[in-house]
């Protein structure tokens, strides 16, 4: 398998990182002067984006590493360890921002309104530069990106590492409307508790980030089938083959969310027609154009082995 990252995208990470930098000082800072609890739970999202931004920047440089010795597969999956990770910090920010939410409803302060309002419109700007930045890249076997029966039955499929990095920034703007939404409504009116009220919301909007990225990174772990694909629709593809008879031990799983893996006996014909290697680029063939599935291991067999449960030689 070959290194799945480039400069480019490293290069977006960093700049993400820098800017995301200078919103979360403005944040701190603004939210101490308004004393806005929206403001400082926005700020707290921030400093997590930069966490995470980090985080999967590491996993970005540490992915690209041969395979070795003692990672046949390489570090592929370190990305998907980076966006659970990022995940739970997005779990543990919601938590914490619906805490403080509750004690800052029962013992409410005077929020200076329009500095809230300032910062939080700089924080939006910010956040919209770097989604823009980070949501530009897609990954995806660049070599079949123009085959479309490929991109009908399994979609481009996303790096959840950037995914990840992605949702935080989003959350964070999402957040960032909130906070100006609550300081047009406390400038107007002066009702304080819309402060808190919006802090709850926000929490919801980055509890639903957690909940989407903690799901596809633990599925993956767990190998599951990759999103888009059906063991039953490949089964019956490959049976389809004139050369084949039947499957079994048909195994779909990710090594990372941009790259699939599949194993599967397969049993010839009894004709004694199929040629093993005319039947291999054939099968190989269906799964490269029909699925996207690059990394493959065949077994061919002339007889079902244990009933189908695998223990073949």
């Amino acid at each position: 398998m070959i290194a799945h990252q480039n400069t480019g995208v490293q290069r977006r990470f960093i700049w993400s990182m820098a800017f995301t930098g200078l919103t979360l000082i403005a944040e701190v800072i603004g939210g101490l002067l308004s004393g806005s609890l929206a403001l400082l739970s926005d700020a707290a999202h921030v400093f997590m984006d930069i966490f995470a931004l980090g985080l999967s920047l590491l996993a970005l440089n540490l992915s690209t590493r041969p395979a070795d010795d003692q990672h046949s597969f390489g570090w592929h999956r370190l990305e998907v360890l980076a966006a659970l990770i990022n995940g739970a910090t997005l779990l543990v920010i919601a938590i914490g921002i619906w805490i403080e939410a509750v004690q800052r409803w029962s013992h409410p302060v005077e929020i200076r309104s329009m500095e809230m309002l300032i910062i939080a419109v700089i924080g939006l700007v910010v956040n919209v530069v770097v989604a823009i930045t980070l949501g530009g890249h897609d990954h995806h076997d660049h070599a079949h990106e123009h085959d479309h029966s490929a991109h009908e039955k399994n979609p481009i499929r996303k790096d959840l590492n950037l995914n990840s990095a992605f949702l935080h920034v989003v959350g964070d703007a999402i957040s960032s409307v909130g906070v100006i939404i609550a300081a047009i409504i406390i400038q107007f009116t002066g009702l304080n508790w819309v402060d808190p009220l919006i802090s709850i919301l926000i929490g919801v909007i980055i509890l639903a980030s957690s909940f989407r990225v903690l799901k596809s990174a633990l599925h993956i772990l767990v190998e599951g089938v990759p999103e888009g694909l059906s063991v039953h629709e490949i089964h019956d593809s490959l049976t389809g083959l004139p050369e084949i008879a039947s499957v079994h031990d048909l195994h779909v799983w990710n090594l990372c969310s941009g790259t699939v893996a599949l194993s599967a006996h397969l049993v010839l014909n009894p004709t004694g027609e199929a040629q093993p290697d005319a039947t291999m680029q054939n099968v190989k063939k269906l799964l490269r154009e029909e699925y996207r599935i690059e990394h493959t291991t065949i077994q061919f067999e002339e007889t079902p082995c244990l009933n189908g449960q695998g223990g073949c030689n």
